[in-house]
């Protein structure tokens, strides 16, 4: 397939609105629509037409089964497949079935999937309803052909078990609080705001055969054990670096699998470290945008398969290296589209921007902890803060124009001018004169504004986004709540308006923060300012569960305290579960891999020191003693620490069944440091056994032999 016919396949796997327009009856198409847009409820009768139309449509695409498509709390996605066949008839025939009832509503177990104690293992009753705000789609694989229905999941009491549904409602929490805004300023025609979402996806590919021969990357998605090679990513030569045939052929099979789904894959490029690797989407509608970023994650991983290669989604799959992120692109947008994040040519003059910017300002200084327990990961908790990700402080970058107004705003009341960008002369002659932005960006910040959308930088490169986006949109919903509360009641709007962003401005200026969050100093600086600075994820998850948390969701019908309590013994129990396979790997591998290679290296020297002596007697063997003596220490020390972290793993694992909490903190507290005491002599023993012996490929191996 060449790029010139993108448009003819893009979205021909979808039951996309063109399709719907297309096949359903006028009549059934514009109450469809209503529904989508939220101005009605779904009528069964709609259903069931709709139901027929998307069987005919998958059938004639080779679907044999459908499935209610859902994103449960593990992560990843769910699916069960259930073939359009009714019961055979007499003649011992069967029709292809699939009515409007089988559209809205599946029943999936759902005991196996994670609760947090809002259902007991015997209740195992869920319930899947169809999201018809996202399309339905085929998957082609070697299962076949599947009809996929996005849907939300919750509990036969109603309980949210997955991350659709808190999206969805946060949305409408976000809508009705936007709107009020806009009505303030005049604005009546907007008829619905929703959060538009870009994810910017990062990945390593490696070798297959090669991840195959490493336990770590089976079982836990990183290397638990790994000396750095003689190069690694100094040079800066991989970053937008030509991409190598076997890559670009993947990643051209990539983009037509996603072009098909209807994903708009645009942009992809050699990321910093050596092996990784980036693609970026088109912005969609936040829940869309969630939905097509697993998409995008399934792809990476399936398409890989085909090619003899392994996609690593693990935020830090190789220590030392860059970590992957997944950068999160959030605006604003009205259905006649609005951008509220534009802030125009002269953002001082544009007065609702500053609100909205105000108001953004507000929300992420209160609810930093949230935002920053959001991005709370078992692996993204070695990427935060190391080699290129942004520190676990939240802070939020505006850029020289945007601080400038904002101090104006503080110091006088009002502002006057806004720094312009300029011209970029390069100096020669056969080069255009390039029109500057107003100001430059800043790739340290957790959440930095870019122009018209904010960036949120925190989030791990195989985590859902879909918790984020809730934060951001029920944290600004907030926010807009309570100064629409105040500018409502006001007898002079323009005054009102003017003094509430001051006063936001001036409360909440210690989150803004323009310099490098690289940088020790600003970590000392962000204790002066009193901003949290949680470096674990044990420590994030308490944000889940504090007053302001449940009062701020529950206010919205977003999540209720017990929802939010579920929530928050998942994160400890997924944590806890997560260490302890690491541990167990590690243990698995140091006892049944490395220690018995290094005991034969030693073997092999001491072999062969006596066979030198004994042909020699005057030989001079004292570098084959030290090597010697030098692996034996080593292994001793590796004995040594792998009975600790036997110790520590099986006390944590002992009160984990009881205690998720208290099994997370000890998983952190203990397993971790010794799993690193672990590590440590066994990769110094990497650098001095010979490379036959050991019993896994390499750092060198794994990033630069793809």
């Amino acid at each position: 397939m060449g790029m010139s016919n993108v448009s003819d396949i893009f979205g021909s796997n979808v039951f996309s609105d063109a399709v719907m327009r297309e096949r359903l009856p006028k009549k059934v198409y514009a109450e469809l629509k209503k529904t989508i847009e939220g101005r009605e409820d779904l009528n069964p009768m709609v259903a069931e037409v709709v139901a027929n139309a998307m069987k005919e449509w998958a059938l004639e695409k080779g679907a044999t089964h459908y499935s209610h498509w859902f994103q449960p709390m593990t992560g990843i996605t769910a699916e069960k497949h259930d073939a359009f066949i009714s019961a055979p008839h007499s003649d011992g025939k069967v029709l292809e079935e699939f009515s409007g009832k089988e559209l809205i509503k599946g029943e999936p177990d759902a005991s196996s999937f994670p609760s947090g104690g809002l259902r007991a293992t015997f209740e195992a009753r869920g319930y899947t309803a169809w999201d018809c705000t996202s399309p339905a789609f085929v998957k082609e694989d070697a299962a076949g052909v599947i009809l996929c229905i996005p849907t939300a999941f919750c509990s036969y009491t109603g309980e949210a078990l997955d991350k659709k549904t808190p999206l969805l409602r946060s949305m409408e929490a976000l809508n009705a609080q936007a709107l009020r805004i806009l009505r303030l300023f005049g604005n009546t025609t907007s008829k619905r705001v929703t959060p538009s979402v870009g994810a910017e996806q990062e990945y390593f590919l490696v070798n297959r055969e090669k991840y195959l021969q490493r336990k770590d990357l089976v079982f836990t998605g990183r290397t638990l054990f790994g000396a750095m090679p003689p190069k690694g990513q100094e040079m800066d030569d991989h970053y937008f670096g030509a991409i190598l045939e076997r890559v670009g052929a993947y990643m051209k099979d990539v983009n037509e699998e996603l072009w098909k789904l209807g994903v708009s894959a645009k942009t992809q490029h050699n990321e910093v470290a050596p092996a990784q690797h980036e693609l970026a989407p088109i912005y969609s509608t936040a829940n869309v945008a969630v939905d097509h970023n697993q998409l995008v994650m399934e792809t990476l991983k399936k398409v890989a398969m085909r090619h003899g290669l392994t996609c690593l989604l693990h935020e830090k799959p190789f220590k030392g290296v860059n970590g992957s992120g997944k950068h999160n692109n959030w605006s604003i947008v009205t259905d006649d589209g609005i951008n509220m994040l534009d802030p125009g040519v002269t953002p001082h003059e544009n007065i609702q921007f500053l609100l909205v910017l105000a108001c953004i300002l507000k929300a992420v200084d209160i609810h930093a902890d949230l935002l920053r327990e959001s991005a709370a990961d078992v692996g993204n908790e070695h990427r935060l803060g190391a080699n290129e990700a942004p520190p676990a402080i939240i802070s939020v970058f505006l850029g020289e124009q945007l601080e400038d107004v904002i101090s104006q705003l503080i110091s006088t009341g009002e502002a006057t001018h806004s720094k312009q960008g300029g011209t970029l002369k390069t100096g020669v002659s056969s080069l255009p004169d390039l029109v500057k932005d107003a100001t430059d960006r800043n790739r340290t910040s957790p959440f930095a504004f870019t122009g018209n959308k904010f960036e949120f930088r925190m989030v791990g490169s195989r985590d859902s986004i879909g918790e984020a986006n809730v934060v951001l949109n029920a944290v600004v919903a907030e926010a807009f709540a309570e100064a629409a509360d105040i500018l409502e009641k006001s007898e002079d709007f323009e005054m009102a308006v003017h003094d509430l962003i001051k006063e936001y401005l001036a409360d909440h200026q210690r989150i803004i923060f323009n310099g490098n969050g690289y940088a020790e100093a600003w970590v000392e600086e962000a204790q002066r300012r009193g901003l949290p600075n949680i470096r674990s994820m044990v420590d994030a998850i308490p944000a889940l569960v504090t007053e302001k948390a449940v009062k701020l969701y529950e206010r919205f019908g977003i999540y209720t305290s017990a929802e939010l309590q579920s929530r928050a013994e998942i994160q400890y129990d997924t944590y806890a579960k997560a260490v302890n396979i690491e541990a167990r790997t590690m243990i698995d591998m140091a006892g049944k891999q490395i220690i018995p290679a290094v005991i034969k290296a030693v073997k092999a020297l001491a072999d062969s020191m006596a066979s030198v002596a004994a042909a020699c007697p005057e030989a001079d063997v004292s570098v084959q003693k030290e090597l010697l003596l030098e692996t034996s220490a080593y292994l001793s020390e590796t004995k040594v620490a792998l009975a600790a972290l036997q110790e520590a793993a099986s006390k944590a694992s002992a009160v984990r069944e009881e205690n998720a909490c208290q099994a997370a903190h000890m998983c952190h507290d203990l397993v971790m440091p010794a799993m690193e005491d672990l590590r440590a002599p066994v990769d110094h023993l990497e650098m001095i056994v010979d490379k036959s012996m050991w019993p896994m490929p390499s750092y060198g191996d794994l990033m630069f032999e793809v």
